[in-house]
């Protein structure tokens, strides 16, 4: 089974989409397999973390910023802005796919584990995520 949809998201951070993707396991009715989500893109990517306390996010936002800064002046991929290399850098360093069990029908992440789409630019995006479901 694979479901798609698109994720707008309104510049830099991380966005749960953790919902999506258990509706999209539920709807699969697949009591054990796995579960592969991938983002379609080169400036975005995936990564699953605590979804319970904020300041998490924001601290890994904060550290992904220092190691990867905006501006450099040896970027030479710069015709969509400051933000563009910077957030092909991110996503090379991050994932842009993922792979989690499924057992007795559900995604088997830890209690404060939580799916985000983690967005590198800085203006309003529409990102494609596909969720494949198999045994």
């Amino acid at each position: 089974m694979i479901a798609r949809w698109v994720h707008e998201t309104q510049g830099q951070g991380l966005y749960e989409v953790t919902a999506e993707v258990m509706r999209a396991v539920a709807s699969a009715k697949v009591e054990e397999g796995i579960c592969t989500v991938f983002i379609r893109h080169t400036s975005a990517s995936l990564t699953i973390q605590e979804n319970a306390d904020p300041s998490a996010r924001r601290d890994l936002e904060a550290w992904l910023k220092r190691l990867v800064p905006e501006n450099d002046p040896l970027y030479t991929h710069t015709a969509e802005g400051p933000d563009d290399m910077p957030s092909h850098i991110k996503a090379a360093l991050t994932s842009t796919s993922l792979g989690i069990p499924i057992v007795d029908g559900a995604l088997v992440l830890g209690r404060w584990q939580g799916i985000f789409l983690w967005e590198h630019r800085d203006g309003p995006m529409q990102r494609e995520l596909v969720v494949h479901v198999g045994t």
